[in-house]
């Protein structure tokens, strides 16, 4: 089976090293520069303090033309738009794609896409990129996969491959199985990017706790959820499991980089929208989180015009 992965940030390289023992891979990268890079040093796992190197075919997104067996996309949910438009001018059908994306905004874009196999999956598995080859596993857990529209028969094969240090579980539902991942990231990943700490956090300081049973609270009441307690205790597990690890949102927003904030926070104010019930805090944290982007995206813009360019 050949597996295409388009993106290479943490998640793509990480799912690029672990397939590679099993499959071939060709992982296709937003830079040349960073397809150059793979390509001559492979991609280097590093976990449990030990470094892993695969060799892995790496080329330019521009190359791309869906001949594999399985395509992985694993960019974030708002650099997808411009790979739908790209799925939708491939004349092979049907292609199986695998979406990875946090949160569930993404899910109204898949619907545009007619006549493929398509997939949705949530990721457990905690990564950081070191650099353009370089990935580190900080967290290991299983990948959720679920059939979003077509037949199944790709994404069986896919999971009949994968190594067995990098469990897979399938869910009949896309949307319950989504539904879990987006509380958690709802939960977390705003009050950790806006607070600034790691995931442990939370619990440790009991300021932080109070706010975050009150915006689980919020979330409950947002997508009436019936037995709230389970989904209440798996944040729990997450931010105990993973207490010194930093939220993706917290990273992005660190870095400077944009969030997947829309996906998460967005979706949810789109559903209190709908159901027509107030969110005073949801949407609070949304625009928090937005203001911290445009903070960090300016600040970046503003030392880059301070940087004289290079002969």
């Amino acid at each position: 089976m050949r597996i295409g992965i388009i993106g290479a940030g943490s998640i793509g390289l990480l799912f690029a090293a672990y397939l590679s023992e099993t499959c071939p891979v060709t992982v296709y990268t937003k830079t040349v520069d960073q397809a150059k890079d793979i390509n001559k040093n492979g991609i280097v796992l590093v976990k449990n303090r030990q470094e892993i190197k695969r060799d892995v075919e790496a080329r330019g997104i521009d190359t791309w033309n869906g001949q594999e067996d399985l395509i992985i996309v694993a960019v974030k949910q708002y650099q997808l738009e411009e790979i739908i438009k790209k799925i939708s001018q491939i004349t092979k059908i049907p292609l199986n794609i695998l979406f990875l994306q946090n949160g569930m905004g993404h899910l109204k874009l898949l619907s545009r896409l007619e006549g493929h196999n398509l997939f949705v999956g949530s990721v457990e598995h905690g990564a950081y990129k070191e650099s353009a080859y370089r990935v580190r596993q900080n967290g290991e857990g299983v990948t959720n996969l679920a059939l979003f529209c077509g037949a199944l028969a790709g994404l069986s094969s896919f999971i009949s491959l994968v190594p067995i240090d990098f469990p897979v579980c399938f869910h009949e539902n896309y949307y319950e199985m989504l539904l879990n991942k987006l509380i958690i990231n709802a939960v977390i990943n705003p009050l950790t990017a806006i607070l600034q700490v790691e995931n442990g956090g939370l619990l440790k300081n009991d300021y932080y706790y109070n706010v975050l049973k009150d915006l689980f609270t919020e979330i409950t009441f947002i997508l009436n959820l019936e037995e709230p307690d389970i989904y209440f205790n798996r944040v729990i597990e997450v931010c105990q499991n993973t207490a010194q690890n930093r939220s993706s949102m917290l990273k992005d927003i660190v870095s400077g980089r944009k969030t997947e904030v829309d996906a998460i926070l967005g979706f949810l104010l789109e559903k209190a929208q709908q159901e027509a019930k107030p969110a005073p805090l949801i949407n609070s944290f949304y625009n928090l989180v937005k203001g911290k982007e445009m903070n960090g995206q300016a600040g970046e813009s503003s030392m880059n015009n301070n940087i004289a360019p290079s002969s």
